[in-house]
């Protein structure tokens, strides 16, 4: 149960229709994508607008309650999630695009907007706002700046960090930091908008943000290309960055097991190769000039690809039908495993040239814990971020092998941080790797961090136990 007097007041400053509190009603809001964490809140508010948002956190800061900031719900780590006695705060009513500036290549919009809709508005400017993911149809631009978001263009563009411009905050007081600036350059101390994109919610509410535009591209090529194993595909990447330089817009390394899955489970999924393969890499270059020769350099790296060994065969899309087909493909491989029983996710990244040797020791260690296991270890081989995801043993019992979750995630990043590399690329930390970074990282970091969180929410209502305990 809620406290009543609480309902009224969030009632008076957001209206009936920006507070939640039957069952039925809150219940979208509770689970969390993955279904590893649920909420136990009793009362979730959709705040209207910045200053709502403000006399909600200050009304929390005054009784002492904790707010939990959450997008579209649908992260992966336990971040958006809260529990009994705390208020779970939605973005889902700060949908409004603020400005769109073309000339000056940005686009100010509020946390709840759906990335597809800052996509499309960019699009309708004639711009690219590239960060994209697989989620990108339902989160929300907040969540992607909360945790960093990063997805399939990051080689070109960025993480979500890169793509900021300023940022529009509500701190655990209920104060708003307006830093809504459009600057490229601002040397005049520190870079707060940094303080808050990553942080999950843990010192802030997040409530609009500047982001970069960028020009649209004109000209793409695209090819599916199978290859012996990734040390050819890293290589494959090499020859790519060589011959076409900042061209290079996605390498994305998937293998075979992670294509059957998609064929089996997910419709419109076409494989374009008549014979199987060990691994493949989807690569993509792109240019904002309409008469770039991308389509003449990508079969120039295929050629060399093939003489040197690297490629077993390719298949370039000739239509941006096909190009479509191949990244649904890439797509599909996270919606098809969902179809083959439990799965430990890890969300690593180690430095590309070290990414095939992280996976055949992953991959073996895995083998060796669980035998008859399905390693699917695939991702964003242009910078190193993999999604080593662990399906059970077929015909396993399911809660038997996700109760070994922590144990062999502990050993996976194990090696990862013997290979110099991050147990959390893009997914955040929330709670599921909190405790964990807190042994991976440097006392000096942690202290760094508790000291960051005291001084900005000295209370601890943001986001509690979420990334790190103050």
């Amino acid at each position: 149960m809620t406290d009543a007097a609480l309902l009224d007041a969030l009632t008076a400053i957001t209206g009936p229709q920006g507070v939640l509190h039957e069952a039925a009603d809150i219940a979208p809001y509770l689970k969390e994508w993955r279904g590893k964490y649920r909420s136990t809140a009793g009362v979730v508010v959709r705040p209207g607008s910045t200053a709502e948002v403000a006399a909600v956190v200050r009304l929390c800061a005054e009784r002492g309650i904790g707010v939990v900031p959450q997008g579209g719900n649908t992260g992966l780590c336990g971040g958006a999630v809260a529990a009994a006695g705390q208020v779970l705060l939605s973005t889902d009513r700060l949908t409004r695009i603020r400005e769109i500036d073309a000339e000056g290549d940005h686009i100010t919009v509020e946390a709840g907007v759906i990335l597809a809709q800052v996509q499309a508005a960019a699009e309708a400017a004639d711009r690219l706002f590239p960060l994209s993911l697989g989620a990108e149809g339902s989160c929300r631009i907040g969540g992607n700046l909360s945790t960093n978001a990063g997805g399939t263009a990051v080689l070109r563009y960025g993480n979500t960090r890169d793509l900021v411009l300023g940022l529009e905050v509500v701190l655990p007081d209920g104060r708003v930091w307006d830093g809504l600036r459009a600057l490229r350059k601002d040397n005049t101390g520190y870079d707060l908008k940094q303080l808050f994109i990553g942080a999950e919610g843990t010192l802030g509410v997040i409530t609009a943000a500047v982001l970069k535009l960028f020009p649209r591209p004109r000209s793409v090529a695209a090819a599916l290309v199978a290859v012996p194993d990734p040390a050819a595909a890293v290589a494959l990447f090499g020859r790519a960055r060589a011959e076409a330089g900042g061209s290079v817009t996605g390498v994305e390394l998937m293998p075979r097991l992670a294509i059957d899955f998609a064929l089996r489970h997910v419709a419109g999924v076409v494989d374009p190769m008549a014979e199987p393969h060990p691994w493949y890499v989807l690569l993509e270059l792109s240019s904002p000039a309409a008469d770039a020769k991308l389509a003449d350099q990508l079969e120039a790296i295929l050629a060399e690809g093939f003489e040197a060994g690297l490629v077993a065969d390719a298949a370039i899309a000739s239509s941006e039908a096909q190009r479509k087909a191949f990244w649904h493909l890439r797509e599909a491989i996270v919606e098809g495993q969902r179809f083959e029983g439990g799965a430990i996710k890890h969300d690593i990244a180690v430095p590309v040239a070290k990414v095939p040797e992280f996976l055949e020791h992953a991959t073996a260690l895995a083998e060796t814990m669980v035998p008859g296991v399905r390693v699917v270890g695939f991702g964003h081989l242009g910078d190193g971020n993999i999604h080593f995801n662990l399906n059970q043993p077929v015909g396993a019992d399911r809660d038997a092998f996700m109760a070994r979750w922590e144990e062999i995630a502990h050993r996976v990043h194990d090696i990862v941080v013997a290979l110099d590399g991050s147990i959390s690329a893009e997914h955040g930390v929330g709670l599921l790797k909190r405790d964990e970074i807190a042994e991976r990282k440097s006392p000096v970091e942690i202290e760094l961090m508790r000291r960051i969180k005291r001084a900005i929410d000295p209370a601890g209502i943001m986001n509690p136990g979420k990334v790190i305990e103050a």
